[in-house]
């Protein structure tokens, strides 16, 4: 079996910055880690392999320095590496980057299993597992917090509800996104650590994808940032003193006058 199992980089920081032309986040020369929910997309996908046989390949698009995160990837167990970097890939929303990660999922072939983070740190969209099913055309099955069964054929996982689960079956191929009560990601060795250093890993451009071009980067993406701002601070609100009863009266009063003001 063929586990693909998509990661992104995200900023290891609060301080990021945005490019002022794309109003994109300007990654250049931040320090970066894998997104945190894609370590347990990671996890599941070497257990299932332990578990079944077969291969874990790992599939990011970033920027040349996303090879330090798809090479941590390795060293806990990832069998084969894949980097997405072209500068046509620059400023994709999730539906761009879904549709240039399943491309080079497409490409890939043979795959039984594609896995990924409920979300990712930097832009908590959640939509770039469900958009690589639907350019795929694939089954998906999101926020599952365990697999129950798994076959060559079949899956039955549970999905995790904010009142719940819910407990689905689907054929394979199919998509998994994953939420962090599924396991918990191990530590890799030094051993492993110091062979992912050598470990050589795939780089494709959009040239290598055969793909429509005018479907990626930030041509290619439906939505559009138009600005980036901060909101503007809170004030310190206004303290109200005396008894209960006249500070209900009081407040009843202002909500009255707020209500009556916004009204002319």
């Amino acid at each position: 079996m063929h586990f693909v199992v998509c990661i992104k980089q995200v900023p290891d920081t609060m301080d990021i910055t945005i490019n002022p032309e794309t109003n994109t986040l300007q990654r250049d020369g931040v320090a970066s880690i894998i997104n945190p929910f894609d370590m347990y997309a990671i996890e599941e996908a070497i257990r299932l392999r332990e578990k079944l046989g077969g291969q874990v390949t790992a599939l990011s698009m970033g920027p040349p320095q996303a090879e330090s995160a798809l090479r941590e990837a390795i060293s806990m167990g990832v069998d084969n590496a894949v980097l997405l970097s072209d500068r046509a890939f620059i400023g994709s929303d999730t539906w761009a980057t879904s549709y240039t990660l399943a491309t080079a999922i497409r490409k890939l072939g043979d795959y039984s299993v594609i896995l990924c983070g409920k979300q990712a740190a930097d832009g908590d969209t959640a939509q770039v597992g469900p958009g690589i099913a639907e350019h795929l055309d694939l089954p998906q099955i999101t926020y599952v917090r365990k697999i129950e069964k798994m076959t060559p054929d079949l899956i039955v996982a549970q999905r995790m509800l904010e009142e719940g689960v819910e407990v689905l079956e689907a054929e394979l191929p199919c998509v998994l996104t994953v939420v962090k009560e599924i396991n918990k990601p191990r530590l890799p060795s030094l051993k492993n650590i110091m062979n992912a250093r050598k470990a050589p890993i795939t780089h494709w451009q959009a040239k290598d994808l055969a793909c429509d071009t005018s479907k990626l980067g930030l041509e290619g993406s439906l939505t559009k940032v138009l600005t980036v701002f901060s909101p503007p601070p809170r004030s310190s609100g206004e303290v109200m003193t005396g008894e209960a009863d006249q500070i209900v009266h009081a407040l009843v009063d202002k909500i009255k006058e707020a209500i009556i003001t916004a009204a002319l």
